[in-house]
């Protein structure tokens, strides 16, 4: 049986109609760490904003919890097999693709308009409009042309051999009816967007629910959409809400002040196998490892961590074996690149940094930071080796590995200080607008076989020119990673994608744009009346088949 809500109910009862009133199994109330930084699809890239648009959006493609590529949105994956996609040549002359796609007959914006190749013109136009600020500008831009065919297909005319053509998934349609308005001042766009202005509007949507109510920093809540064209959701409200300290998370669960605890953005591992030991007659706990990569970002222009000889003592002076085996029973590996195991491109011989504080001082010797005083080196400038890490403040896992590694750098002469943030303000605000002075632990989520273009690109590096889209927030600048990720883009033979993977990881584990942590896994905390939770281990969210959620009770 469910504990009462009695505080939180009343708080959100006015989202609904007047007189309607919910039997306890109508409702779900699902526990997040983080407010989404915003609910617009693509100027925005968040954990907390992707499960609240998987159960009010649908991608054109996703990866699916079996890790395989299925149609969404669309009708068919096209294929060169099946004569849907086509060798062809771009306007230089060089060799192109064309890709046909088909918008699903019944799909309607959650206001009743039919989404039509109106949005795919519309979206592309937002999409490839550099002041705009989208996140993902090049997958618009690589896209020559769309030769509109009827209201529900399209062909599009891509400006080279895309390897990964068959995916979509990342070109968020947008309902052109709505947003044209909002579009009008592109360099506005991001404070005129609906999304953000009228977010409860039912045409933004078109999954299985739509968002009826925002609270800023508190809760999100959703009902059923309407017009949604597939199989009907089971909860008559789903409520996200916001709670911003871990600890606090597991105990509104107990409370009965929320049902289940959202894996992607929940309590931490540690906390699982503890909550797990206490409470598993009760609550069922899956631990998902996937693709989820906690790093700390290292500004590439900060005057001490640009030599590449300090950021390498960091990782010999990180005991990250350590901190897995104490903090996480050994069940989150330790990282030494950016691509999990678990994916089918790995590359293990890649450079590795064994804890090694010796050779930690050495390097720092050798970078000229040679003198200590009460145990903090200094140059000869009379420089004090000192900087900041920022992480998500109220995260009890991250807050106790930047401890460890306070400790661990004061060891070989490193001063770190502490300066955290609230997750809307450090993902918000933060990182986008690359603000932070030296470094900032967080986690990317990836999609299997993901080229990480918008973390490592020389141009994805945020900057006001741009409107601060892109998310190379390190200012990461390599000529050989960019040729190295466009070549593998366009050169699809299986040995030579092998070998351009390789050189990734390898690049990546020898520059240090990043410093590697480890592989983490989430851990879904549900009642046992609650059936159909299917995590991913990748960058879908569980969400995206919420229609399948359903209580037992």
């Amino acid at each position: 049986m469910r504990p009462m809500r009695t505080a939180l109910a009343a708080a959100i009862a006015v989202s609904l109609a007047p007189g309607i009133t919910l039997a306890a199994n109508d409702e779900l109330v699902i526990g997040i760490g983080q407010y989404p930084e915003g609910f617009h699809p693509s100027l925005f890239s968040h954990v907390a904003q992707s499960l609240v648009l998987g159960a009010v959006r649908r991608p054109f493609t996703a990866y699916d919890p079996d890790w395989n590529l299925i149609c969404m949105l669309c009708t068919e994956l096209p294929s060169l097999e099946n004569g849907t996609a086509r060798e062809s040549t771009n306007a230089a002359g060089e060799p192109a693709l064309e890709v046909d796609y088909a918008i699903h007959p019944d799909a309607t914006w959650g206001d009743g308009t039919p989404i039509t190749t109106k949005d795919v013109m519309f979206t592309w136009q937002v999409g490839r409009t550099e002041a705009a600020g989208i996140g993902n500008q090049e997958l618009y831009r690589n896209i020559e042309q769309i030769d509109v065919h009827d209201d529900k297909r399209f062909t599009l005319h891509l400006d080279r051999r895309e390897c990964s053509f068959a995916g979509l998934g990342d070109f968020d349609l947008l309902p052109a009816h709505l947003e044209a308005d909002a579009f009008a001042e592109p360099r506005e766009y991001k404070q005129r967007t609906l999304y953000e202005t009228d977010t409860t509007n039912p045409g933004l949507y078109f999954g299985p629910y739509r968002i009826t109510r925002v609270e800023p920093g508190a809760l999100v809540v959703l009902e059923p959409n309407p017009t949604w064209w597939g199989a009907k959701p089971n909860f008559e409200r789903v409520v996200f809400r916001i709670i911003e300290n871990t600890a606090a998370l597991e105990a509104n669960l107990l409370s009965g002040e929320i049902d289940y605890i959202a894996g992607e953005d929940g309590i931490t591992l540690d906390q699982a196998l503890a909550f797990e030991n206490r409470h598993g007659d009760d609550y069922d706990v899956v631990f998902k490892s996937g693709l989820i990569y906690e790093h700390i970002d290292v500004r590439q222009d900060n005057p001490i961590l640009k030599d590449l000889r300090v950021r390498q003592a960091l990782m010999y002076a990180t005991n990250r074996q350590g901190i897995s085996e104490r903090l996480f029973e050994g069940k989150q590996p330790v990282a030494h690149s950016s691509v999990n195991p678990l994916d089918s491109v790995h590359f293990d011989d890649v450079p590795k940094y064994q804890f090694d504080p010796a050779r930690a001082a050495a390097l720092l010797e050798e970078a000229g930071w040679t003198e200590l005083r009460d145990g903090v080196r200094y140059n000869a400038a009379g420089e004090r080796l000192t900087f900041e890490i920022m992480t998500t403040a109220g995260n009890r896992i991250r807050e106790l590995v930047e401890q460890a590694l306070q400790s661990m750098w004061a060891e070989v002469g490193i001063d770190l200080r502490i300066r955290n943030q609230p997750p809307r303000v450090l993902f918000g605000q933060t990182l986008r607008q690359r603000e932070f002075s030296a470094t900032a632990m967080f986690a990317w989520v990836s999609s299997p076989e993901n080229i990480p273009w918008t973390t490592l690109r020389s141009d994805m590096i945020p900057t006001e020119a741009n409107n601060f889209s892109g998310q190379n927030y390190t200012g990461y600048l390599s000529p050989e990673m960019d040729d190295t990720m466009e070549r593998i883009r366009v050169e699809c033979a299986p040995e030579t994608q092998q070998a351009l993977w390789q050189e990734i990881q390898t690049r990546y584990a020898t520059d240090l744009p990043a410093l590697p942590l480890y592989f983490r896994a989430n851990a879904f905390v549900m009642p046992k009346w609650l059936q159909g939770v299917t995590p991913t281990g990748h960058q879908n969210p569980s969400t995206l088949w919420i229609e399948n959620w359903q209580s037992t009770e």
